[in-house]
């Protein structure tokens, strides 16, 4: 009998939890079923401490529902229904897989749920805490269980059955009761061995990293402090308003004044807890990570191993904590083992050598291009700005610098570089770029407009603010593109909207993100408040919260629409709009689009690295689909065959496009990777086609109306038209 059979078939006796801590307010009196098998080996039960709330945090907790209820851009009361929503948000935050609780447990717990609201409104935080502390018992019940059967020996695990294991479990049935949870982790733990053995990995090895993970989990949790609790319960109640409302615990709050949203912790990169994992949420241009090239949004942090060393699994770490180990002296190497965002489940693993470095302003800057198209032909020579973020040095601003950097005086030199290499049109590249200074978009607008409104911003007393170019001047009247994909947002939506309704120039891409909503940081005695104040609505009356900005010609992307963007976070407020404002619409596009999406669907159909597109995004959408995965050994081992095949076709497929040799095995493909980010000259031609099909469609255009060649002409004026 394998310890696996052993570990479900030996007789489980109930006894009553007893957890300290435990208020009387509750009422909870949880009969769960007791150790099993396993469990009884372990000689003493788990050193955890309960943590208990202070009179700071039950203060800091009466000031947060104060804001939220009445400075809230959402008019939100707390009622016995957003009592229950916080519930289920905090158990999603505690145990978002539903792998440490069972149905018993939620059904003792239920009976506070309905009077969370009550009690959040007057700093009462014990239920909150009792809540946190009794999944904490159950972390380490769970931990304790998964090392005793490492510890026995994976090689006792039968992989010769037809057992599948769910990949998702965030919208799965709570296990009924401990003895399918016993079910339920002998399958996850068959899963992350049978992972590993399909890597290369012995038995030996296995075991040695599977202990030290969950063994580096049991540390953590002894560790939990009071603000860790503090901080999931105030986050999973001020996440009922909107996602980018939230509690910064005083910690969190140093790292946030110091480092801008945590932008920049040696890797140049956004971190976010997700459940028990570290989320990249995005790059910032020009750093470490976002150079390197590997790193991607949405990627979950595994481990982080300095300089040779032996990786530390920060599964279920605290956020400051994952950051602390990341940050690290100049030019030295981190090594993060994340799971991709498009990986089929959570054991599909790769590791990523990262230089810590600074981010450089000047390495944010935008930046300039010249691609030259032949058709039938007739040359176009089509230059290319492509804008990481919207920046300024506002330091140099301040101190009377008249040479300080910015978006828009930067933006300004290269159009007047470009127009003397005589291009025939412009492509403004927007793609990834997450934002940045609100002032800066509306400037940039300002060069390719004489003058006018470019962004609305509503608060919550429905008072309306209108940001205007009031500069006559323009920098550049000739054709525009402006290129978006899902990863552009906040500013960068209000450039391609404002573009878009003034019909100045045509927005080719994917749908943006959809972040349309503003923020403020407010102190609190303890802590700080993120939250959001007004929304950004077009001089067109719509938002861009929610919606984006949808392009007037779409190109497909790799990025998983449902895991990323506004409309992917709950509680996102919604899509609406206001009065517009008057301002003036250069050029009516309505004669031309349908010839223009007819071409470029056309040249998607016939150019080869579109079509190699449209076949890596049906392969990563596959992969999103799969809702179980086999831990047979041979169906596993057939399936993980089958992916490392299609990732090598369609690589192989990308270099004969290029002319370059295909390589004859994976391990080839990786090595040329590696080597590829490792090289700071390298450059990355991949997307290249996206930006010169930009510059097929600018062509198109001035091929079927000369008009669009300027707007300074006085008939190409639209009548402004008043609002009513």
């Amino acid at each position: 009998m394998t310890i696996a059979e052993r570990a479900v078939t030996r007789n489980h006796r109930s006894s009553l939890l007893k957890v300290a801590g435990l208020s009387a307010a509750l009422g909870l009196a949880l009969l769960v079923p007791g150790l099993s098998g396993l469990h009884a080996k372990i000689e003493e039960p788990a050193s955890y401490q309960p943590v208990s709330p202070t009179i700071d945090q039950a203060r800091a907790n009466i000031l947060i529902a104060r804001q939220l209820q009445f400075t809230h851009f959402r008019d939100l009361g707390i009622s016995d229904e957003l009592s229950g929503d916080v519930f289920d948000a905090y158990l999603n935050y505690l145990d978002g897989q539903r792998i440490y609780l069972t149905q018993q447990d939620i059904d003792a717990l239920s009976q506070v749920k309905g009077r969370l609201g009550s009690a959040l409104k007057t700093g009462q935080l014990q239920p909150g805490f009792d809540i946190y502390n009794l999944v904490q018992q159950r972390i380490i019940e769970r931990l304790k269980f998964a090392k005793e059967m490492i510890s026995a020996g994976v090689s006792e695990l039968n992989f010769s059955t037809d057992e599948k294991i769910r990949v998702d479990r965030s919208e799965a049935p709570w296990e009924t009761d401990k003895a399918a949870l016993d079910q339920l982790w002998i399958k996850r733990i068959k899963n992350a061995v049978l992972a590993q053995r399909l890597n290369g990995a012995d038995d030996e090895a296995i075991e040695e990293t599977l202990l030290r993970r969950y063994e580096g989990q049991l540390k953590r949790v002894y560790q939990a402090r009071s603000e860790d609790a503090f901080q999931a319960y105030m986050n999973a109640f001020a996440g009922m308003w909107d996602p980018h409302t939230s509690y910064f615990s005083p910690r969190t709050s140093e790292n946030f004044n110091i480092n801008m949203s945590l932008s920049l912790e040696g890797i140049g990169a956004v971190l976010q807890s997700d459940n028990e994992y570290t989320k990249i949420v995005r790059l910032v241009p020009g750093g470490p990570a976002s150079k390197q090239g590997q790193l991607q949004p949405a990627d979950r942090i595994v481990s982080v191993a300095q300089e040779e060393e032996k990786p530390v699994n920060v599964i279920g770490w605290r956020l400051d904590e994952v950051v602390d180990l990341i940050r690290g002296p100049r030019n030295s190497i981190v090594t993060l083992e994340v799971i991709p965002a498009n990986a089929s489940d959570e054991t599909i693993t790769r590791s990523i050598a990262i230089s810590r470095d600074e981010v450089k302003l000047e390495e944010q800057s935008a930046s300039k291009d010249i691609i030259q198209l032949d058709r039938s032909g007739a040359a176009y020579n089509i230059g290319v700005i492509t804008i990481p973020t919207f920046y300024a040095d506002f330091q140099a601003m301040q101190a009377g610098d008249p040479n300080y950097k910015s978006t828009t005086r930067d933006v300004r030199k290269l159009i007047d570089e470009l127009k003397q290499d005589g291009v025939d049109g412009i492509v403004m590249d927007l793609r990834n770029n997450g934002g940045g200074a609100l002032h800066e978009a509306n400037d940039l607008v300002g060069l390719f407009i004489d003058k006018g409104p470019t962004v609305q911003i509503r608060n919550a007393s429905n008072e309306v603010q209108v940001l205007d170019d009031r500069d006559p001047t323009v920098a550049y009247d000739g054709p525009l593109v402006v290129l978006v994909n899902r990863m552009s947002a906040s500013a960068s939506e209000i450039f391609a909207g404002a573009i878009q309704d003034y019909g100045r120039g045509l927005v080719v891409g994917s749908q943006t993100f959809g972040k349309g909503t503003v923020q403020a940081v407010r102190p609190l005695n303890h802590g700080q408040l993120k939250i959001t104040q007004s929304k950004f609505y077009r001089v067109s009356g719509g938002s861009t919260q929610h919606k984006g900005v949808i392009p007037d010609i779409e190109i497909p992307s790799r990025i998983d629409k449902s895991r990323i963007g506004e409309d992917a976070l709950d509680h996102a407020l919604p899509w609406d709009q206001i009065e517009a404002v008057p301002h003036t619409r250069y050029f009516d596009f309505s004669g031309i689009i349908d010839e223009l999406r007819t071409r470029h669907d056309d040249r998607f159909n016939t150019n080869p690295e579109f079509s190699l597109l449209q076949k890596e995004i049906d392969f990563l959408n596959q992969q999103r689909q799969i809702d179980y995965v086999s831990l047979n050994i041979d169906e596993r081992t057939e399936h993980h065959n089958q992916i490392e095949s299609t990732r090598l076709t369609i690589a192989n497929a990308r270099r004969e496009l290029r002319g370059e040799t295909p390589f004859e095995e994976l391990e080839d493909l990786e090595k040329w990777q590696d080597e590829q980010v490792a090289d700071p000259d390298n450059t990355d031609d991949e997307l290249d086609f996206v930006i010169r099909e930009g510059g097929h469609i600018m062509a198109d255009l001035l091929e079927l109306d000369q008009r669009m060649a300027s707007i300074l002409a006085p008939t190409q004026f639209a009548v402004k038209t008043e609002v009513p």
